[in-house]
């Protein structure tokens, strides 16, 4: 080798090193300080071991305002990015750096993170951002927001073709919010990140309000009151463990299906606790996540939002080894109904599933949409919508599991065979009705009623009415009857008849007509 060539060798690996020290030891060590990993260390943790290629290792900034000079530039300006493999599967990732600039987006981050998310694009894979930054480099003025436009426009394209996943494990406000708001998941680790459009010293000012960080848009806020947040983790350890595992339920992109997993779970495995899970009164609750567990491969459910609109359950699990959508109602909260977050939340998980190919299994106890002013208020009409809309458009296979209750408009809503269900089953312990009893026999027999006067004579009345109303619709038959669910099956056989279902269905092609796009009730 020649010295000269030795020479150029040695400058590359000074290069390399000098970028891999990022901002500088000091800053590193305050990142560590705030319970923070470095960017680079949160790529490690994420990725299978040495499959990370980097890309654009010596990017700098071009922005000679205020005091920012291009020739003393930190190698990487902000944002490490390039492409490795979870469980073996092509991912590309960008993770900006808080140690260099804040993490502030410059245009030639922007660029950066672009490329990725065009490299994406074009490969069939997922992209995962993970985001610690001060926002828009004020420096450099426009030039930062036309870049997070051009990040904007990237996710749009990308939405619903490849999975995005954001990761906040740090700040993420202002216009920055928006790109993790079009992605398809959105985790938050508790205690470092927080996200809003205008922080608490903004909301002082404008409105007089009073607020600290954590309040105004931490992890715990943004996984229960907004549900802005799908996953919420304690430590960054664990958030890149969910995120590995989230990976796992879904395919490269939407051409393709989620990876099948060998199952050893006996698909006739009988669960008889499920015949006895239905309380005896109607009115009664009971935890259907037993009933999801009893069912899927292994007892294993990944949730989704798990503390947002805990009236209906979402996640992903496995029959069979086939990835799939679980969509449940859930009675010990609020009786299972269905109000304004609850649709949001499972109408936004369905429209997921569906452009990735994953089925759907959805299982039903449902007594209605929730009353009241507030929720008419806040257009419960249209969110309720939303969710209509979305199984109604969904092509996937989809399996529906009447458990008990399925009332009115929200027995239409979920999957019901009206909206193409492909496959609906009902427990034995079923309601198919427009309302419950005691409701129905006040408008049905409204002027019978009013005109004993008899209390006794009235409760009797009701008492009769009621058994009649029950034995028509409080049962599964009628329905069966008349070819609305296709079969009633025995609670503890679940598993195995959706299994069934779903290898028949796999084959299943369902094409929407041709359009533009919906219009979907937003």
């Amino acid at each position: 080798m020649s010295g000269i060539q030795e020479k150029k060798i040695h400058e590359l690996v000074e290069k390399r090193k000098e970028a891999r020290q990022a901002g500088g030891e000091k800053r590193v060590a305050e990142q560590h300080e705030k319970g923070k990993y470095t960017a680079r260390e949160r790529i490690a943790m994420l990725l299978d071991e040495g499959s990370f290629e980097e890309f654009d290792m010596f990017v700098t900034h071009r922005c000679t305002d205020f005091g920012m000079d291009p020739e003393k530039a930190t190698l990487g300006d902000g944002v490490v990015t390039g492409h490795g493999t979870i469980g073996g599967r092509v991912v590309y990732v960008y993770s900006q750096d808080f140690t260099i600039y804040g993490g502030s987006l410059s245009y030639t981050c922007a660029q950066k993170i672009c490329k990725v998310m065009d490299m994406a694009l074009k490969n069939g894979a997922p992209v995962i951002g993970i985001i610690d930054s001060g926002g828009a480099r004020i420096q450099e003025g426009v030039g930062s927001l036309v870049g997070y436009s051009e990040i904007f426009e990237r996710n749009i394209k990308a939405s619903g073709v490849v999975p995005q996943i954001s990761m906040i494990l740090g700040p993420c406000a202002g216009g920055a919010v928006y790109s993790p708001a079009l992605t398809d998941f959105i985790l938050m680790n508790k205690g470092t990140s927080n996200m809003f459009v205008t922080g608490p010293k903004v909301v002082k000012t404008v409105t007089g309000e009073q607020i600290t960080a954590e309040a105004l848009g931490g992890a715990t806020m943004h996984s229960s009151k907004s549900g802005v947040a799908s996953l919420v983790s304690e430590t960054e350890e664990e958030a890149f463990a969910m995120v590995r595992e989230l990976i796992s339920y879904i395919p490269q992109n939407n051409l393709e299906d989620a990876p099948r997993e060998v199952c050893n779970d006996r698909i006739d495995r009988l669960e008889e606790s499920l015949n006895a899970i239905i309380p005896e009164d109607s009115n009664k609750p009971y935890d259907v996540m037993e009933v999801i567990h009893a069912v899927v491969d292994d007892g294993r459910f990944f949730e989704i939002h798990s503390n947002y609109a805990k009236n209906i359950v979402v996640g992903f699990a496995r029959l069979d080894g086939m990835s799939v959508g679980i969509v449940a109602n859930q009675p010990s909260v609020m009786a299972g109904v269905l109000d304004i977050n609850a649709s949001r939340k499972a109408a936004r998980f369905v429209r997921f599933c569906d452009a990735f190919n994953i089925p759907l299994v959805t299982l039903v106890d449902v007594p209605g949409f929730l009353p009241g002013s507030g929720q008419e208020y806040g257009a419960l009409i249209q969110h309720g919508a939303k969710l209509l809309f979305a199984y109604g458009e969904a092509t996937v296979p989809k399996v529906t599991v009447i458990l008990r209750k399925a009332y009115g408009g929200a027995y239409i809503v979920m999957s019901s065979k009206g909206l193409q269900g492909d496959v609906n089953y009902v427990w034995p312990s079923a309601e198919i009705a427009v309302m419950g009893p005691n409701g129905a026999i006040e408008i049905l027999y409204g002027k019978e009623l009013k005109a004993l006067e008899s209390e006794e004579v009235r409760k009797q009345f009701i008492a009769e009415k009621t058994a009649e109303y029950v034995e028509k619709f409080a049962n599964p038959y009628t329905a069966a009857r008349n070819g609305y669910v296709d079969d009633v099956i025995q609670p503890s056989n679940t598993r195995f008849r959706v299994v069934r279902a779903l290898q028949m269905l796999q084959s299943k092609k369902d094409l929407m007509p041709p359009k533009k796009h919906t219009n979907l009730p937003l």
